[in-house]
């Protein structure tokens, strides 16, 4: 039996809607079935809700400030074998910039697993696409982190 937390799920995925959605059908027989419900209670997540998440994720590229799960997790998430390459730093910043500017909210992807240079390659091919597909995207990306999170949390239980 799983028994899930408030602050655990709010450091997987900070949309309060779903955190007392998943919470309220805790306990929960294993990974699986907590998985199935999260990725359920995820999918989709409304503009609204995607802006409330997005409050708590720091820029791609940018040191998450805190000492809280979320920020643990964004700090993990974020290394990659190309970490200190300048030349692709300066161009997630710009990219980061531009994305900011043309969506109004910062890019959002799943960055564990990922080499900085397969982010960059993402973020470029998301400026092209229309408003509707992308914000379709970042909320897939949100509910992807969020499995991610919470199976380092929960999954080996």
């Amino acid at each position: 039996m799983i028994d899930v937390s408030e602050s655990d799920l709010r450091a997987a995925l900070h949309v309060e809607r779903w955190v007392a959605e998943v919470a309220a059908g805790s306990p929960y027989d294993d990974w699986e079935a907590l998985r199935a419900a999260s990725g359920a209670a995820a999918t989709p997540l409304s503009p609204a809700e995607i802006d409330e998440a997005l409050a708590s994720h720091p820029r791609i590229g940018e040191k998450p400030t805190g000492a809280d799960a979320a920020a643990e997790f964004s700090r993990a998430e974020q290394q990659a074998p190309d970490v200190d390459d300048q030349h692709l730093a300066k161009a997630l910043a710009e990219g980061n910039a531009t994305y900011e500017e043309r969506f109004d909210r910062v890019f959002l992807i799943r960055a564990a697993g990922r080499t900085r240079a397969e982010i960059v390659e993402e973020l470029d091919r998301r400026l092209k696409l229309d408003d509707e597909t992308e914000l379709a995207i970042v909320g897939d990306e949100l509910r992807d982190i969020a499995l991610l999170r919470l199976e380092k949390t929960y999954g080996a239980a």
